[in-house]
């Protein structure tokens, strides 16, 4: 566990427990740690409910009551595991602990959301959800930690009705780093985990890989969570939505090519959330490629607003039919 020696002066009790956006975007350079995701088709880890009733249940600050963002922490510690980092947490809770814990492989929720936790100091306990990142030696092992920590992080936006927003340039918004936190609002002096981030990009992707491209990140896998998540509607059972998308349909005769995000989305037997049993299916199945040719004979629209296209990868009209995504395509 990082910083052994200061977490209680960084997360004292008596701090966090004191309850007392407007840049929306950033500029991130094109990302090889995203892209490699995406080229790969690397998804992301369920997330583990482990809740410990040990841990503290103070409320989030006066006058909001639930979290306005989400901190993004790694532990500092290059010869840990998950459950050693657990395992260390809860003995030394009274000092600092965090909601969740990531990983290459899991996304393990320790202490419930619902309720502040001790890891960036005051102010920041009070307002945000926060989460640990362990550190991991490949190349391979970094881009599923992205993976799961990126979509974490929009998962529980989700989950609270919050948009993405990056608080790095003013200090205000609803994705912070720890290093955010110590400039913008004080209470610690810890810049996890952009030098982690720096260093594994450095080390494996040929480039540092910066906050503000997890960030871009984290904005594609939100979008994929209001309308095409690959693990349900959290929204849906969040806001007890009713059983299924109402959706209205239009004949068309276009064209469309296979954007460079597609692998972010799925194919589908039918519009996704609109009937029960609806199958998806993978883009290796049918040979995608960005810039492919495919062929639109219905627009769906959901009563978001989103579309959906029935698409086909020939032009014969009896050819395999799926469903896709809006955003997969670039219309023509």
């Amino acid at each position: 566990m990082k910083k052994r020696s200061l977490l209680a002066a960084v997360c004292s009790l008596s701090f966090a427990v004191i309850g007392m956006f407007s840049f929306s975007g950033s500029h991130a350079s094109a990302s090889s740690v995203n892209s490699y995701i995406s080229s790969n088709d690397i998804g992301h880890a369920s997330v583990t409910s482990s809740i410990w009733n040990g841990f503290p249940k103070n409320k989030y600050r006066n006058g909001v009551g639930k979290p306005e963002g989400v901190v993004v922490h790694e532990t500092a510690n290059p010869n840990s595991t998950i459950y050693n980092e657990i395992a260390y947490m809860k003995k030394n809770y009274s000092a600092a602990f965090v909601h969740t814990f990531v990983d290459a492989s899991r996304i393990i929720n320790i202490a419930n959301t619902n309720y502040l936790a001790w890891g960036a100091g005051y102010p920041a306990n009070a307002r945000f959800v926060q989460f640990e990142q362990v550190r991991v030696h490949s190349k391979s092992a970094f881009a599923h930690e992205i993976a799961n920590a990126a979509y974490y992080t929009a998962y529980t936006l989700d989950e609270y009705g919050l948009k993405p927003n990056d608080a790095a340039y003013d200090g205000k918004g609803t994705v912070w780093s720890h290093k955010a936190v110590s400039k913008f609002l004080g209470g610690s002096d810890h810049t996890d985990p952009n030098g982690y981030y720096s260093s594994m990009g450095k080390a494996y992707f040929g480039g540092a890989y910066t906050m503000a491209q997890f960030y871009q990140l984290v904005k594609t896998n939100y979008d994929n969570l209001s309308d095409d998540s690959t693990s349900g509607s959290i929204t849906a059972n969040v806001k007890k939505k009713k059983a299924y998308d109402e959706v209205t349909y239009k004949s068309v005769d276009q064209n469309a090519l296979l954007g460079d995000t597609y692998k972010s989305y799925k194919l589908y037997n039918h519009v996704k959330n609109t009937r029960a049993n609806v199958k998806s299916y993978s883009w290796a199945s049918v040979g995608a490629t960005v810039g492919k040719k495919v062929y639109i004979d219905n627009d769906s629209t959901k009563e978001n607003g989103h579309h959906w296209y029935r698409i086909r990868f020939s032009s014969d009209s009896g050819a395999t039919k799926y469903w896709v995504y809006e955003k997969a395509l670039n219309l023509e």
